[in-house]
């Protein structure tokens, strides 16, 4: 594989700025580790997991590489966090993500325990508290993301804004970075890399449905909306998802508030564990989910009308990595002198020192 290299790279020892976002329970070791073999960094996803099973899927990932990964938790007050970030460290990750509330309290303990902090945001202000305080890195997350969306800034406002705030801190961009166009955009932005969740949904490892996998790629750059009164069931908070029947029927009625939405309580699928989900639940047809996988919260970001096929995780890492290459490759004879409009120069001679390092490999 071609190599793209910035200074994130050298931070967490990996070949390519490709972080694999930890997507919930379609995250399994097999999908990290491919992501971190291939040279990106993988990521698993403690969301409903206890103790034991942070320990076991960190232990089954190390199974299956001897290359970086990392952990995330998602800290809004959804089950206790501190057993887990012990499981976590003592288990052994490289790199430890936190996203929605602020994780200051933990920023000892992970340095401690020798492991990196990083830390989603959606504005410079939180970016900056959270420098402050210790983080490590920040993931600047724009509203096209899929998921849980943390502000309402698209990525291109957004990005900028995050990388001049903190600097010289590394800042990862987030938010429908779907193939390596997006990837070098947001390297040209200031990023020092691109953390990428739906385009992961559609690997091989993805632990969901295949029909979650179908929608995605069925889906157009309209395809998906974020709102805080859809998909709200287990965790109040704005969420952005693939259009489908129950977004439809509530936009029908009008776009009632919680309580008054059509077929609201309705018991829709049933989990993996054999529980009950409702209309408007946040569960996703994750594998084990079975019923009206349709109506169900798949949630996606908006660079769905960019994925094409179900492919390999190690395949998708290196595709993004090879096509941002290609165009930041095509972005360098572009530049015409200023000053002498009848000749040109590559951008790679006018590129100033921060940004310099993307292209010494290509």
């Amino acid at each position: 594989m071609a190599s793209l290299r910035t200074p994130l790279c050298d931070l967490l020892e990996i070949d390519t700025p490709i972080v694999q976002a930890p997507i919930g329970p379609a995250t399994t070791p097999t999908m990290t580790a491919a992501v971190s073999n291939a040279g990106g960094l993988g990521m698993l996803a403690f969301l409903r997991r206890d103790a034991d099973d942070v320990h076991r899927l960190i232990s089954e990932t190390h199974e299956l590489t001897d290359r970086p990964f990392g952990g995330n938790f998602i800290l809004r007050g959804l089950e206790g966090t501190d057993d887990r970030l012990d499981a976590c460290l003592e288990s052994g990750v490289d790199v430890v993500s936190f996203h929605w509330d602020e994780p200051y309290d933990y920023v000892e303990r992970v340095h401690s325990a020798g492991a990196l902090l990083m830390y989603t945001v959606g504005d410079a202000e939180a970016a900056r508290r959270a420098v402050a305080a210790g983080v490590d890195i920040i993931v600047a997350q724009g509203w096209e993301a899929g998921g849980h969306v943390r502000g309402d800034v698209a990525t291109m406002a957004l990005l900028p804004v995050v990388v001049d705030a903190v600097a010289p801190v590394p800042v990862i961009s987030a938010g429908s970075i779907a193939d390596g166009r997006g990837m070098a955009a947001a390297l040209m932005l200031g990023a020092d890399g691109v953390w990428i969740g739906t385009r992961f949904v559609t690997s091989e490892e993805a632990d969901v449905d295949p029909s979650y996998k179908e929608r995605i790629i069925n889906a157009s750059e309209t395809g998906t909306l974020l709102s805080s009164k859809v998909f709200n069931g287990g965790w109040a908070a704005g969420g952005r998802a693939l259009r489908n029947s129950t977004i439809e029927n509530w936009e029908a009625a009008g776009s009632p508030e919680v309580g008054e939405r059509p077929g609201e309580g309705e018991v829709i699928a049933k989990a993996a564990d054999g529980g009950p989900v409702e209309r408007y639940s946040s569960i996703a047809s994750y594998s084990g989910v079975a019923g009206d996988l349709e109506g169900l919260s798949n949630w996606a970001g908006q660079g769905v009308g960019l994925i094409k096929r179900v492919q390999p995780a190690a395949d998708i890492v290196r595709e993004i990595t090879e096509e941002a290459i290609q165009v930041l490759r095509k972005a360098s004879t572009l530049w015409r002198v200023a000053d002498a409009p009848d000749s040109l120069t590559t951008w790679c001679d006018r590129m100033t020192p921060e940004t310099s390092h993307l292209i010494g490999a290509l």
